[in-house]
C-alpha cells in the first residue's frame, strides 16, 4: 500500500461509521456501559480534535516553533477507531493473540501518523499529537470493553450495519470542515477564518 493511500485510512467517512458500528455492537451484546464509555471516549477524542482545529481558524492559535496547528483528526480518528475494533473482532480469540493484535493496530495508526507527514498533510507535532490522543483513547475504551460477551450474530451484523449506513449517510450532506470554520467565524467574532498556511 502507497503512502497516499495508507493516510486515507484515517479520514472520517471510514472512522466515524467504524466508530458508530462498534457502538451498535456493544449495544446489540446489551453492553450498555461499555457501549456508552466507548460512545463518550470516542466522542471525546474527535471533540479534542475538533477544539484544536476551531481555535486554529478562530485565533490562530498554535505552537510556531514546532510547526503546530491542529491536532490530526486522521491519526487520533484511526488509532483511537481500529485498535478497538481489532480488539472486539477477535474477542473469541486468547489475550496475548488480541492484544497483540491490538498493538499492531496501534502500529498501523502509527504509520498513517507517518504517511500524513509524507504527503505534506500535517506536521511532525500534529500528527504525533494525533496518535497520542487516539491512542490514549482506544486503551481506555479496550480497558471498558475487555470482558464483553458477543452479541447473537444475526442482531449484531444488522445493528452494525444499520449503525454505519446511517452515519455514512449523514457524512455525504455534511461538510465537517465548513462547520468548522462556521463556529470558529462565530465563537471569534472574525469575517474570515486563519489560513491552514500561516501559524503564529
Amino acid at each position: 500500500m502507497a503512502w497516499s493511500q495508507l493516510l486515507h485510512l484515517g479520514d472520517l467517512s471510514l472512522t466515524l461509521p467504524a466508530g458508530a458500528a462498534i457502538a451498535a455492537w456493544l449495544l446489540a451484546a446489551k453492553a450498555w456501559r461499555a457501549a456508552f464509555g466507548w460512545s463518550l471516549v470516542f466522542a471525546l477524542a474527535l471533540a479534542l480534535v475538533a477544539a484544536t482545529k476551531i481555535a486554529f481558524l478562530g485565533w490562530a492559535t498554535g505552537l510556531p516553533a514546532l510547526d503546530y496547528k491542529a491536532i490530526s483528526g486522521h491519526a487520533a480518528s484511526f488509532t483511537t477507531v481500529f485498535p478497538v475494533l481489532t480488539f472486539l473482532l477477535l474477542r473469541a480469540k486468547g489475550t496475548m493473540l488480541r492484544l497483540t493484535a491490538t498493538a499492531a493496530a496501534l502500529a498501523l495508526g502509527a504509520m498513517v501518523a507517518a504517511a500524513l507527514v509524507h504527503a505534506g498533510e500535517h506536521t511532525a507535532a500534529e500528527a504525533i499529537g494525533g496518535w497520542l490522543i487516539g491512542a490514549g483513547a482506544s486503551v481506555c475504551a479496550v480497558h471498558l470493553t475487555g470482558d464483553v460477551p458477543a452479541p447473537p450474530p444475526r442482531r449484531a451484523m444488522v445493528c452494525c450495519l444499520a449503525a454505519w449506513l446511517a452515519v455514512a449517510w449523514v457524512l455525504r450532506s455534511a461538510s465537517v470542515g465548513y462547520w468548522m470554520i462556521k463556529v470558529a467565524l462565530v465563537l471569534s467574532g472574525n469575517h474570515y477564518p486563519t489560513p491552514w498556511d500561516h501559524c503564529g
